[in-house]
């Protein structure tokens, strides 16, 4: 925003505003006026209230569940589609090509959807599939185009970047240098961990994991376990077998220490434990426990 507006003079700043609200002033008023009234509105009453009324401003299929404080921009692009739920404080940012959220899909507080596009990008949209969970505070930023498949779970604080900044030019401010925008497809079935940032051009195939904290800069293919700065590759999830008494996959150690472990630990681990998922959980200061890999019997 701070780039568009170099220069312009009050009436050009305003008009400004108003557009990256809304497509028109008659659009802006009845946003404003709708969610002004009803957006605040706590419990049962409030989701009733705005089930029914915000479909006067976004397309909805049945009656999605809007908790108070959603702060929708361009709610006319906005799709819903049904049994939807909005959780409180989400921000939807929809212009120009809008935001699609699939059927039984649910975004938890303060995500941040966000399909902001002043310089005219034209693939800039944000398609979420049926019955995927984006978690508490993700952001996914919508410039290059995202498009995020079925039943997909982005864990909290993960980040989908489809946008990069221009950066050759040393006699130039970064922000003054443009961006570029190729897009992110998150396939079916995904899992994206905790903190986790997918970067812009990637894509990330079906039923594959992504560690928490992890960088992904490059495409995962589908099925695989990456974890690290940036993201490598370091098995299949495939190995991520239940042992006997567990109630999860040990996978689920992958999201909670990603950071700590480097490929080659992974591919060095005897090969009877990653047949039955087993692993050495590391210390808290970072290291491996002492003795690395044991076999169990």
């Amino acid at each position: 925003m701070a780039v568009a507006l170099k220069g312009e003079g009050a009436v050009q700043r305003l008009s400004y505003y108003v557009s990256g609200q809304a497509p028109g002033i008659g659009e802006y008023l009845l946003q404003g006026v709708i969610t002004t009234l009803l957006g605040w509105v706590p419990g049962l009453v409030g989701l009733a209230l705005r089930g029914l009324a915000y479909r006067l401003i976004l397309h909805a299929d049945g009656f999605p569940s809007i908790e108070a404080g959603v702060r929708l921009r361009h709610a006319r692009n906005i799709r819903l589609g049904n049994d939807v739920y909005i959780d409180q404080g989400v921000y939807l940012h929809a212009c120009p090509g809008g935001i699609e959220i699939g059927a039984q899909s649910c975004v938890m507080h303060n995500a941040e959807l966000h399909v902001f596009n002043f310089r005219d990008l034209p693939h800039a949209f944000i398609k979420v599939g049926r019955g995927t969970f984006i978690g508490e505070s993700v952001v996914i930023r919508g410039q290059g185009g995202v498009t995020i498949g079925d039943a997909v779970l982005l864990a909290p604080m993960a980040k989908i970047l489809a946008v990069n900044h221009n950066c050759a030019d040393v006699t130039r401010p970064v922000m003054d240098q443009g961006i570029s925008a190729r897009g992110i497809v998150i396939e079916d079935g995904a899992w994206i961990g905790a903190g986790a940032a997918v970067l812009d051009g990637v894509r990330i195939g079906r039923g594959a994991v992504v560690g928490a904290n992890a960088v992904v800069t490059r495409d995962v293919p589908p099925h695989a376990v990456a974890v690290g700065v940036p993201a490598r590759v370091i098995r299949s999830t495939r190995d991520c077998i239940v042992p006997d008494g567990d109630a999860g996959s040990r996978c689920s150690t992958v999201e909670g220490h990603s950071d700590v472990f480097e490929a080659d630990e992974w591919q060095g681990a005897p090969k009877s434990l990653v047949n039955r998922g087993r692993m050495v959980v590391p210390s808290p200061s970072g290291r491996r426990m002492p003795g690395g890999w044991q076999d169990e019997h």
